[in-house]
């Protein structure tokens, strides 16, 4: 702790020591008379320590001057000064010192938190930080100093651009592409809705507050509410990644908090010049919702152009390896200046210089360099972000603010409600056209993760007293929203992710099995998507990476690497990836040896000796090979008509198998209806115990006439499974029914059982003609169909008559 405390002292220790160092101008800056005729430090006779003599003049310097000068000297006897042994120049050095101090301080506070791992659980470490710069605000107060404020030129020109370099650079494009779309809806219909939703309700509590609130006009709460509507990426960044949420979520919060950075600058520089109007126009109306495009395209156009230019520079560092970091540094942070310089969107101009020149660039630099780029910017937009939460805390405590009971509140709770509403509305519609839906813990987790910062303060303080003399009210209402998203919301959404049981992200590396599969699902839907005559994502995609092999690598990759594939270029890295771990766990001489000889293998390929010759191919030849290849085999790019049901050609054969089928149908339903139609009712079907059950109590009921000796016997076993159910009652051809006459032989023995021949293989049921296809099964059909009228029973009467 005493490590910690250390920046604290320094501050405050100098803060009291020299309280007017920070004020004075710089000695070498001063007039002439002061400089001959230095001030002596109190004590310096004493203990030998006196001020710095000042720099001696041209004239001064000459050497015959400095001669006349020692004569002269000789002759009045003056005191000889000491020789300065040590001299204290605090304000030659105030500036970078104090910003070496400060970034001391973030560092060790982050350490701090880590090293305590029962706090940094619990609480996350963007409100720890603020508290910390609650604390050190609080203690250079204390000591009568004023302590600094968060600049917004320090914010949006030193601070900021690391963070979005850095999430920019190493975004997940894959998953930023395939939900582009929802990630869009948020960004740009979601901020404008909460921008006028919060505006307007607003300026209504502002009219109805009392005589403190009626002067804010309806431009200045527009202004106003498109300032706190925007979600903060370095708030969502520190929060989210600590969470550990699954990468959908994250990509569409983070996604959001990027994308709308275009819609809060045109919303801010919209109602700011409307302020300074007399009368809005239809006109300046109209030029405000057209620079909204120019201002988003605009900024990424200059993000493509400088990524493409650093890509392009990368190609010819092969022999200059120490300076290729310093290209992707210089190159991004020249693309977020030249956006800031004609009011285009910054944020979005890093996202795309970062996205545009990552691939190429990897594939020039080498390893070491990647290595250095990817810490380097880790460490460059963790202090960032350190830093920001530090001054947010230092600069509540230092700003001027105007408390209104009314107006802080009703912020607060029109912001949460403008959140919800939001999300839930757009997620309704986002859903009819999503493919994986978004659930109500989705939309929960997105609506609580809108978190706000620094972004919004920095704005607000940016506002001119002039024009603005609010100020200080919008500047107290915007502290309380931040603390409140990042104190409450950012410490309660870890446990309720756990409450939710939200999926969280799953830290699994990427297997070359992983991205064959990958690859072969795009390609198979790229493929189903032209059969389809669908130009959905996929098939741009597909368009997208042709165009770039074909045209953009062979500018923008050097040597061989622009003709590699892509799978082949996964697979290098890879392997390298596992030599390097490998060989940094010191594991190369515990492993076994065949083991060994594979990776030493991958790691150094050595030149086997050639087996056999092969015959090498002219380019010429290779080409007509391919050629002949590509025309005969396969046509994958071949376009098909869509299709359509009005537009397909009839089959003269589908009526006839439509009859046929309905025929065939109709035939079975019969077969199946058949007891029901027997002049005879047949008894309902028992259960295989019951049946078992009756024969078993009476098997003489089912024994054979003695005078049918031609007839097959059915023998049933009353042990056995076997039950009448299993009876084909479907061939018992009644009397008369069959097309002849009955014979005498079938009047006495009544319904004859015939044994079912079995189908033979190979035959259709449906489209081979069976036996009920005849005239004469047609007849007996009928016949079942249509017993003919039966009389009613009368009382005491049999229902079967005797003698039958």
């Amino acid at each position: 702790m005493a490590a910690l405390l250390l920046p604290w002292v320094l501050l405050v220790l100098l803060g009291s020591l020299l309280p007017g160092q920070g004020l004075q101008a710089n000695p070498m800056l001063a007039s002439e008379p002061s400089r001959r005729h230095p001030a002596p430090v109190p004590g310096g006779e004493a203990g030998g320590i006196t001020a710095a003599p000042p720099p001696a003049t041209a004239q001064e310097m000459h050497p015959l001057n400095k001669q006349a000068a020692n004569h002269s000297g000789e002759g009045h006897n003056k005191p000889r000064k000491a020789f300065p042994v040590l001299g204290i120049d605090y304000a030659h050095v105030r500036i970078p010192f104090e910003i070496s101090l400060w970034i001391l301080l973030a560092c060790l506070m982050k350490l701090g938190f880590h090293v305590i791992p029962s706090v940094s659980n619990i609480v996350p470490e963007s409100c720890l930080l603020i508290v910390v710069g609650l604390l050190v605000g609080g203690l250079i107060k204390g000591v009568g100093e004023k302590p600094p404020i968060l600049r917004s030129e320090i914010f949006f020109l030193f601070l900021l651009p690391p963070i979005i370099l850095d999430a920019g650079y190493f975004l997940p494009l894959r998953q930023f592409t395939e939900n582009l779309g929802t990630i869009l809806i948020f960004a740009v219909v979601g901020t404008l809705w909460n921008a006028f939703f919060l505006g307007g309700l607003m300026y209504a509590v502002c009219q109805i507050g009392g005589s403190g609130l009626n002067h804010i006009g309806l431009l200045a709460n527009l202004l106003f509410g498109s300032i706190i509507s925007a979600v903060d990426p370095v708030a969502v960044l520190a929060v989210f990644e600590e969470i550990h949420i699954n990468e959908l979520l994250h990509i569409l919060v983070f996604g959001e908090s990027l994308l709308n950075d275009a819609v809060t600058v045109v919303l801010y520089h919209l109602f700011e010049e409307f302020a300074n109007f007399e009368q809005v126009t239809i006109i300046d109306i109209i030029l405000g919702f057209l620079s909204f495009f120019v201002v988003s395209l605009g900024g990424v156009f200059v993000g493509v152009i400088y990524g493409l230019v650093a890509a392009f520079t990368s190609r010819f560092t092969s022999h200059i390896r120490v300076i290729e970091p310093l290209f992707v540094f210089l190159y991004s942070y020249m693309a977020y200046l030249s956006a800031e310089l004609f009011h285009l969107s910054g944020i979005m101009a890093l996202i795309a210089s970062g996205v545009v020149m990552r691939p190429y660039v990897e594939a020039n630099i080498s390893h070491k360099s990647h290595t250095t780029i990817k810490y380097f910017l880790k460490m460059w937009s963790s202090v960032s972000e350190t830093l920001i939460f530090i001054f947010l805390g230092v600069s509540t405590v230092a700003g001027q603010h105007y408390w209104n009971w009314t107006f802080v509140i009703s912020t607060l709770l029109f912001c949460l409600i403008a959140r919800v509403l939001g999300v839930l509305v757009l997620t309704w519609f986002i859903n009819k056209f999503r493919i994986v839906k978004l659930t109500p813990k989705d939309q929960f987790i997105i609506a609580y993760g809108g978190l706000r910062g620094a972004i919004a303060f920095s704005l607000c303080y940016l506002l001119d007293y002039e024009h603005f003399d609010m100020r200080d009210m919008f500047l107290t209402a915007i502290i309380t929203v931040i603390f409140f998203t990042v104190f409450v919301q950012g410490m309660t959404i870890r446990p309720l992710v756990d409450l939710l049981a939200v999926k969280k992200k799953q830290e699994t590396k990427r297997s070359i099995n992983e991205e064959i599969h990958t690859q072969f699902l795009d390609h198979l839907l790229t493929g189903i998507e032209d059969i389809c005559g669908h130009y959905g994502h996929h098939h741009w995609k597909d368009k997208l990476n042709r165009f770039n092999k074909k045209y953009v690598k062979k500018c923008l990759i050097a040597g061989e690497r622009s003709k590699e594939p892509q799978l082949i270029a996964f697979y290098h890295k890879m392997e390298m990836k596992q030599a390097i771990e490998l060989v940094e766990s010191g594991g190369l001489g515990k492993i076994p040896s065949a083991v060994s000889t594979v990776s030493i293998q991958n790691i150094n390929p050595k030149n086997l000796p050639v087996e056999r010759v092969v015959p090498v191919l002219s380019k010429d030849k290779e080409e007509e090979i391919r050629k002949i290849l590509r025309n005969n085999l396969q046509k994958t790019r071949q376009r098909l008509r869509s299709y359509n049901r009005h537009t397909l050609v009839a089959d003269p054969y589908e009526e006839a198998w439509n009859q046929m089928l309905l025929r065939r149908q109709k035939a079975r339903q019969m077969e199946r209806s058949k007891p029901t139609y027997l002049t005879v009712p047949a008894h309902k079907l028992d259960s295989p115990t019951m049946s078992r059950a009756r024969i078993g109590s009476d098997p003489l009921a089912y024994e054979p006439k003695p005078d049918s000796e031609n007839l097959p016997i059915i023998t049933i076993d009353p042990a056995s499974p076997q039950s009448p159910e299993s009876v084909d009652l479907s061939n018992e051809v009644p009397k008369g029914c069959g097309g002849l006459p009955p014979s005498p032989e079938e009047d006495e023995e009544g319904l004859v059982m015939r044994v079912k021949e079995p189908s033979s293989p190979g035959t259709d049921d449906v489209f081979t003609p069976g036996t009920s296809d005849s005239p004469s099964s047609q007849r007996m059909l009928r016949c079942l169909s249509d017993p003919g009228p039966r009389p009613e029973p009368e009382e005491g009467e049999p229902f079967i008559p005797k003698g039958q």
